[in-house]
């Protein structure tokens, strides 16, 4: 059990620094995200219902972009399942560069396997179109179904990929920097941005400043106004120490615990049990028999319940001062409580003031 607790808790941490590159995006250089509409066809019988409205539609406007005219209501496929479709459209994406694309259905669909995308299109949150998307889905998963209505499944077949299947009409909205470059810290620190300030000025000396917790602000000038894509390689390579808050998290649905590096504990008694209430129901038949069961006696089932209590009696312990996340793991271990017991012992620790981190819950 110890070894159980101490594998969950205890997360193994070396001293390195993290690349800028990792650490920060350039305001205004980012992706875009793409989605569309489209059909997919040559399913094994496995598409969308054939009375969907959404795919006689779709395929009669296509059928008849392609000069053929046909009534929907003489439609009747099973091979058919209308799909929506979605792509990040990379900053300095240019005409012609292939991207890949998701394909997910939409409708009733059993299985997207085997199943073609036919020609469509992909756009951005201004209507325009950016890409054409078209190819065989790759699903990593099947379905069987047998006539009698046994079936196996392995994986979800329902999402597909299309690897390079997007290409792209029009280049990527994105405007290179010319006077100032915004570094954009993922986590929102003054500890790391200041941290980061200063390493830039060792390597680039005069050119940076902190504007806030989240933002760096980098100027371009002298010799680097005609090379801002070098400039901006050479920011991306260097390597700054970020700073963690203390945090312990928490998901209760699987009994995980995260314990950060900066988290430390201080000196605390403590006690816990687990408490046990099992029902079990054991029905007793009761047959009425001679003198006692007359012409009118029934057969009856007698409900017989039994309720039994079982509560753990376990001693106070006291928690030593722990100053490292491998002593924090060792003193949790040390408690030999089970992964769900120890979510409501950190949380009476937080409330104690002995736990000195966050305690987030997921």
């Amino acid at each position: 059990m110890k070894k159980l607790i101490l594998i969950s808790l205890f997360i193994a941490h070396v001293a390195s620094a993290d690349r800028i590159k990792d650490l920060a995006t350039i305001e205004g250089v980012r992706d875009n995200h793409l989605t569309g509409f489209g059909i997919v066809v040559g399913l094994d019988g496995t598409g969308d219902d054939v009375l969907s409205p959404v795919v006689k539609t779709a395929l009669t406007k296509m059928l008849k972009r392609l000069g053929n005219t046909v009534d929907p209501t003489n439609m009747k496929m099973k091979n058919v399942a209308a799909v929506m479709l979605t792509a990040e459209l990379p900053a300095f994406g240019r005409p012609g560069q292939a991207l890949d694309v998701t394909v997910s259905s939409m409708g009733n669909a059993k299985s997207l396997s085997g199943g073609t995308l036919l020609a469509a299109p992909l756009k951005g949150p201004d209507g325009k179109t950016w890409g054409i998307a078209q190819g065989g889905l790759s699903i990593g998963g099947f379905t069987a179904e047998g006539a009698s209505g046994s079936s196996t499944k392995k994986n979800h077949t329902l999402v597909g990929h299309i690897p390079s299947g997007m290409t792209l009409e029009d280049a990527a909205p994105t405007v290179m920097p010319t006077k100032e470059l915004v570094l954009v810290l993922g986590t929102a620190d003054f500890t790391t941005a200041t941290r980061l300030q200063a390493a830039i000025e060792a390597a680039v000396p005069g050119i940076a400043r902190t504007a806030d917790a989240s933002r760096v602000i980098v100027s371009i000038g002298g010799e680097w106004k005609a090379k801002v894509p070098e400039l901006i390689a050479k920011l991306e390579a260097i390597e700054v120490d970020p700073d963690v808050k203390a945090k312990v998290v928490v998901d209760e649905k699987t009994g995980t615990i995260v314990v950060g590096e900066a988290v430390t504990l201080r000196t605390a008694a403590i006690t816990f049990g687990s408490l046990t209430i099992e029902i079990t129901e054991a029905p007793i038949v009761s047959q009425p028999t001679a003198p006692f069961g007359g012409k009118g006696a029934k057969t009856k089932v007698v409900p017989n319940t039994t309720i039994k209590v079982e509560e753990q009696n376990n001693t106070m312990k006291v928690m030593k001062k722990a100053a490292t996340v491998g002593d924090v793991a060792a003193a949790f271990a040390a408690l030999g409580a089970k992964p769900r017991d120890l979510v409501s012992i950190l949380r009476a620790l937080k409330a104690a003031g002995a736990l000195r981190a966050e305690l987030e819950t997921m």
